[in-house]
């Protein structure tokens, strides 16, 4: 379902890749910004994602927004619903 007047996701993901401070949201958003980016590239609003996932567009939109930190089984069941799969890493933050 995608928007009219608005870029396609993938031409507009590729120009902000390039700004060093979207990087630096980016990472620290994760996996907020991973499920936004997968919602948009599957052409689904908020709302469709959270029918999918059976919860409310507010849940998705804090998600997204890194305002919440989202449980294990959350986070599966939105994968699920995006068809997709979840990864972890632990990084150290010892330097």
């Amino acid at each position: 379902m995608a928007r009219k007047n608005m870029p396609e996701f993938k031409v507009w993901e590729t120009e902000k890749l390039k700004d060093q401070d979207f990087l630096a949201a980016a990472e620290e958003l994760e996996p907020g910004y991973q499920v936004a980016r997968l919602r948009m590239l599957r052409g689904l609003t908020q709302a469709q994602l959270a029918e999918m996932v059976g919860t409310r567009q507010p849940s998705i939109a804090r998600l997204e927004n890194g305002n919440s930190t989202p449980s294990l089984s959350f986070l599966k069941r939105i994968a699920e619903a995006l068809d997709a799969k979840i990864e972890f890493r632990l990084i150290s933050v010892i330097k």
